[in-house]
């Protein structure tokens, strides 16, 4: 019994942190091998004792999760400082000691893809057994409320909870936290998609995934953070954006924000103005506007997990500085792939839909300012898309419940570009702008496949200005050689071509792919948001 007592100092550590191990699911085994009655007394007799850290890994690795396959994937972690720690999966083994901080990486080799269920181990002090891990195609899907928005809440949910017996489909959600700290992991597991499960899943993330899986026939893992009216700088470094001199104005906003929460905050007695003015602020805080709280709270707990790509859904927030937003959305995708560490990996998104009430004489609209800041990201940097969807809107509703046909205009860029399907992806967007008399010819890249004008024969949705700068609603006509010609009897000589240019605009252009036409403007003529930082 004195020799029970008198345990090594390393096994002593092995068993007292075994103990209170919160593993969210994940088997965690002591390698220590003392009866449990005996190491229960020798963590009360030693409770003085220093313990050392357990190796743990951020909640993205978990159970049921997917592994991107075809790459070199990190996996990271946390133990005692120059603790040695061992990674190993199908066949493969690699190890590495934590640094003075705890930390540690090791890089996988690449793994074919496989829907049969891999068990990865992690050892250290303790041991960590991740069971049914499938290696295929991972997403990111993320954005705000449209992207989060659920399957449940989508059109015939039922339909498509009861086809849902999909467990290569997974997906991990991530909660909403905002900090300025970094959060480096949760406490949300990995999702096997199925009847009961798929209700809680992205709705534009599933249909995205099932369409890839259908196609590919490999398992497929989408990592959804998305936070519902959640603002573009909030996904962030702060870094960056401090180091941008067009984001200037929108730090010293928040700048003053912070300086005035902080100084009510240190008042013992605030009067009900400035706590009420406090609250408001502690939300600020903490809310899914404030530069850099989702980068923290969320996006760096799995920043860097080995993917394929990312899909986005966001923009509603942004709207009111749209301008803005054509160095900002650019700026937040290039942060992602310098930090990410995958290169320029595909990042593709949803233009924003129509939605309020159609109004009858055209104007101006914040909504298409940012649909046209999207698109021109396009232009600015390499391997994206643009998800066109003004068809797919609800007036009365900023959520349009239809994700189905979203998900599937994401999935056709996908299929073309990192799969290598021969299919149509490209939504037809305006080239070049002739004028003839008091006609304006316009033509249009990825139009090839011809004209499909939906319900009616005739286009509906242009408007034309002269030199006054003053719109009106245009007739259009197809030329047979795929060039549309516009032109209204208000306007003797055309200056500018308008099309969808409307918070919810009537038009109905599509190619004979079945792609809507983007909104667009010919004019530069500056905008409503133009001065909106």
């Amino acid at each position: 019994m004195t020799q029970l007592f008198q345990p090594s100092s390393r096994r002593l550590a092995r068993c007292r942190r075994d103990l209170p191990v919160a593993n969210r699911g994940i088997r965690v085994r002591p390698n220590c091998g003392c009866p449990t009655l005996i190491w229960l007394l020798l963590f009360v007799f030693f409770a003085g004792s220093p313990a050392t850290a357990e190796v743990s890994v951020p909640n993205i690795f978990g159970n049921h999760m997917v592994l991107q396959r075809d790459q070199p994937n990190p996996v990271w972690g946390r133990a005692s400082a120059g603790e040695s720690v061992q990674v190993e999966i199908a066949g493969q083994s690699h190890s590495v000691s934590a640094d003075d901080q705890g930390d540690w990486r090791v890089t996988l080799d690449p793994l074919a893809a496989t829907a049969e269920p891999l068990e990865m181990v992690i050892r250290g002090e303790n041991e960590i057994r991740l069971d049914d891990v499938l290696v295929g195609e991972v997403w990111v899907c993320s954005g705000q409320s449209n992207m989060a928005w659920r399957v449940a809440q989508s059109e015939n949910a039922e339909l498509v909870a009861a086809a849902a017996q999909t467990p290569m489909i997974r997906m991990i959600n991530f909660p909403q936290v905002g900090t300025q700290e970094a959060i480096w992991t949760h406490d949300r597991p990995w999702l096997v998609c199925s009847p009961e499960t798929v209700g809680d899943f992205s709705a534009v993330g599933y249909f995205f995934a099932r369409q890839l899986q259908q196609t590919l026939h490999v398992p497929v893992g989408m990592i959804n953070n998305a936070w519902g009216g959640s603002a573009c700088e909030a996904w962030i470094n702060r870094d960056v954006l401090a180091e941008t001199d067009s984001m200037k104005p929108l730090l010293d906003r928040w700048r003053t924000n912070e300086s005035r929460f902080e100084e009510l905050a240190a008042k013992s007695n605030r009067t009900p103005a400035e706590e009420m003015a406090h609250n408001n602020l502690s939300k600020l805080m903490r809310g899914n506007s404030r530069p850099a709280n989702i980068y923290n709270g969320v996006l760096k707990s799995h920043l860097g997990f080995g993917i394929r790509g990312a899909i986005w859904y966001q923009g509603e927030s942004n709207a009111g500085r749209a301008y803005q937003y054509r160095e900002l959305f650019p700026l937040m995708i290039q942060n992602w792939r310098d930090e990410w560490k995958q290169g320029d990996f595909p990042f593709y998104w949803v233009q924003l839909a129509d939605f309020r009430p159609e109004v009858a004489e055209p104007g101006d609209s914040s909504w298409a300012e940012l649909r046209e800041a999207q698109t021109m990201t396009m232009d600015r940097l390499p391997h994206t898309g643009e998800a066109v969807i003004i068809d797919l809107g609800e007036a009365k509703d900023i959520h349009p419940r239809n994700k189905v046909d979203v998900g599937m205009r994401l999935a056709r860029w996908a299929l073309a570009n990192e799969y290598g399907f021969d299919i149509a992806h490209r939504s037809p967007r305006f080239e070049s702008l002739e004028v003839r008399d008091d006609r304006a010819v316009l033509s249009f890249q990825h139009a090839a496949s011809g004209w499909r004008p939906f319900d009616i024969a005739t286009p509906v949705g242009f408007t034309i200005a002269g030199a006054d700068r003053v719109f009106h609603h245009a007739q259009a006509v197809i030329l047979r050689d795929g060039r549309i010609e516009v032109s209204a009897e208000a306007v003797p000589e055309p200056k500018a071509v308008r099309y969808a240019w409307a918070d919810n605009p009537v038009c109905n252009l599509y190619s004979n792919d079945d792609l809507p036409l983007t909104p667009f403007r010919t004019d530069d003529w500056p905008g409503i948001t133009a001065d909106k930082h």
